[in-house]
């Protein structure tokens, strides 16, 4: 978050010790830094799923390095979008995009097959920046969006590795995607609508019938764990939202279920 200083107009001061900061922290510009720290979850865990499922290569590192960057340049793109294009929030849009071009272009080298995978994330990308356009960036299909074109890096990240069992990944895809959509219903439910009792209804009755999907529709070793879990996530979005929990804390808790899904996952499909 950007601070701004002001000066008094009748008086002009020397910089001090610590101008430049405010309770020991040094002033950025926005759209450099990430502030929705939720997101980093919601992009490793398809990346590192896709990447072990399928075996990892040395380009998966720059596989990592240009899907980042990506994010950064998305972060970034929809700030600048949201301020009516105001020319402070311009740099980081364009530093970013440049470094994801360089990187994009360096994997395409590598790997030039992966391109094809290119057009499954025009509509996520696009929903998203509409949304910050018009300022509906905290919509519900502004995040089912984010949450559909981060789960895409799954398939993604298998395709450049050595796996050939595409059945386990598109499987994995749909897991991820069904925890995922989960979280902005659970995460809204918590924050912005807490006390909804619509949209907190919506949350559970979606987590149960994830839980019911993965019971019946899984492979037969993954159906408990996975089934099991959906059931614990469920009673989760039954309570938390009525504990008040700050943004904080339920990342906290985000960052575990994020890794209960992915170890579970794995070890029980692959």
């Amino acid at each position: 978050m950007s601070v701004r200083s002001s000066v008094a107009p009748t008086a002009r001061k020397l910089p001090g010790p610590g101008a430049g900061h405010r309770g020991g922290r040094r002033r950025r510009r926005p759209g450099w830094v990430p502030n929705q720290h939720g997101a980093w979850a919601m992009l490793s865990a398809p990346l590192l799923v896709g990447t072990l499922a399928s075996g990892p290569r040395w380009a998966h590192l720059l596989l990592a390095a240009f899907w980042f960057a990506g994010y950064l340049a998305f972060f970034a793109a929809t700030l600048w979008l949201k301020s009516r294009r105001r020319p402070r929030h311009l740099a980081p849009v364009q530093v970013y995009v440049a470094l994801a071009t360089a990187l994009g272009a360096a994997l395409l080298l590598v790997e030039p097959t992966l391109v094809r995978w290119a057009p499954l994330f025009v509509v996520p990308l696009s929903v998203g920046m509409v949304a910050s356009a018009t300022r509906h960036e905290r919509a519900l299909i502004a995040g089912l969006a984010t949450a559909a074109g981060s789960c895409l890096m799954t398939p993604v990240a298998y395709d450049l590795g050595p796996g050939e069992r595409w059945t386990v990944a598109w499987i994995l895809t749909g897991v991820l995607a069904g925890y995922f959509t989960g979280t902005v219903f659970y995460v809204k439910s918590a924050i912005r609508r807490r006390g909804s009792t619509v949209f907190l209804l919506l949350s559970v009755g979606y987590h149960l019938l994830l839980a019911v999907l993965a019971l019946a529709l899984l492979p037969h070793g993954a159906r408990l764990p996975l089934g099991g879990l959906a059931l614990v996530l469920a009673v989760r979005a039954a309570a938390v939202p009525r504990l008040g929990w700050s943004p904080a804390r339920l990342g906290v808790g985000e960052i575990v279920a994020t890794l209960a899904v992915v170890v579970l996952a794995l070890t029980t499909l692959v």
